[in-house]
Parts: C-alpha cells; sequence; structure tokens
C-alpha cells in the first residue's frame, strides 16, 4: 500500500472500526475503534509516508492520527509541527505516542522540552521529556529546582500535568540517590496516587512504594 491516497487509507481505517474496541477505549478518554495490532499491521503495509502522515493527521481523527505517527519518522517534522501537533492532540494515546514515538526521538526535544514548561497546555510533555533526561542525561539538569516546582505545584496539578510530574518525582528518586531522600519524603507528605488501585505483580505509581521498589530490584541484580 506504498504512496496510497488519503480517500482509500481513511475507507480502510473505517473498514476496521469495531464498536467493541471503541467502547472500552472512551473509558480511558481516547476515541479511536481500531485494533492496536491491527493498526500496527496497516501501518507496516504503509511504510514510512510523511506527507500522507501531515494528511492523516489534518484530519483530527484519532484512530488516523495514530496511524500518521506510526508511518513517520522523528526526522520528518519539525520543532513548530511537532509544537503544533502536540497542542492539537486530544487524546491520551495521540498525546503518548507522539510523544513517546516522535518528538522524544527527534533532534528538537531539548528545544521543545524547554519551551513547553511554562504552558499549561503542553507542560506535561515537557516534563515527560524532563523524566527522560533523568533517566538518560541529567547532566545541565537542575535538579533540586525541578524537586521545587513537584513540590509545589505536584498537589493540585490537573490529572495529566501531575501523573507527569509524579513520574519525574519518581525517575529523580531511583536515578539520583543524593536526592532519595528528598523525593521519598515529598511523596510522603503530599500522598499523591497513594491510593491508586495497582493490579498483583504491577508496582504502585505512589512514589515512596514505586522507588523502593525499583532500586531493591536493581540492588538484587547487581548483587547477582
Amino acid at each position: 500500500m506504498a504512496d496510497s491516497d488519503l480517500d482509500e487509507v481513511m475507507s480502510r481505517l473505517a473498514e476496521m472500526a469495531d464498536p467493541a474496541v471503541r467502547a472500552v477505549n472512551l473509558k480511558h478518554g481516547d476515541e479511536h475503534g481500531v485494533n492496536l495490532s491491527r493498526l500496527r499491521g496497516l501501518a507496516k503495509k504503509l511504510k514510512k509516508q510523511p506527507d500522507l502522515a501531515r494528511q492523516l493527521w489534518a484530519t483530527s481523527d484519532s484512530a488516523a492520527r495514530l496511524l500518521a505517527i506510526l508511518i513517520s519518522r522523528p526526522k520528518d517534522f519539525s520543532a513548530d509541527e511537532y509544537d503544533a501537533m502536540m497542542r492539537q492532540a486530544r487524546t491520551p494515546k495521540e498525546q503518548d505516542w507522539l510523544l513517546t514515538y516522535l518528538v522524544a526521538k527527534s533532534a528538537h526535544s531539548e528545544e521543545l522540552r524547554r519551551r513547553w514548561f511554562e504552558d499549561p497546555v503542553v507542560a506535561s510533555a515537557a516534563w515527560a521529556l524532563t523524566s527522560t533526561r533523568v533517566a538518560k542525561d541529567s547532566e545541565g539538569l537542575d535538579i533540586e529546582d525541578l524537586l521545587d516546582r513537584i513540590e509545589a505545584d505536584m498537589k493540585h496539578a490537573p490529572e495529566r500535568l501531575q501523573w507527569a510530574m509524579n513520574t519525574c518525582l519518581g525517575t529523580i528518586g531511583i536515578h539520583r540517590p543524593e536526592h532519595r531522600a528528598r523525593v521519598l519524603d515529598i511523596g510522603e507528605r503530599l500522598e499523591v496516587l497513594k491510593d491508586y488501585p495497582t493490579p498483583r505483580g504491577c508496582v504502585s505509581p505512589y512514589v515512596p512504594l514505586w522507588v523502593a521498589e525499583i532500586v531493591s530490584r536493581q540492588e538484587e541484580q547487581s548483587r547477582a
């Protein structure tokens, strides 16, 4: 299906739509009704087509936007295009895939992280990119300033931003042992996600439990 036109692909997505899948996704804030395995299969057939990806994204259809991400490469879009796309993304899946598959792997990730930090519309994306920096290369980051911001704002932040800040807090605790005591203190006092229902066998997102569990696993691996 290389070099397919927009109408052909949209018709294929309509055929793949399943009301049962959509009903499940709507419970999680998403809108698409296409099984993701089938969507990935279609993307594999289409291969990388940045022009088609732009057309799919412009439809505002959630399944089309997810497909657009799958047929794109991080280098295919400019920083301004990524900025516009992140602001246009409506659903958690669109936002997560755009950030994880494209923005975070692009040459614009640091520029956008800095650009988005003070903008409440896209601040959650900036915090997600910051978590990646903490885990992979924290040189140049002011960790104390990040902890100050988290301590001041996370408790009452909107849900998506709160999750992103909580992830950054836990990531600092795991990867920066010199800040671990403060991370645990912040987590214990703010109690963000303390009562979040966690399936058996999964790690709680509550930072004191999460950090303790991951650090314990790392110590066990180092002794093995």
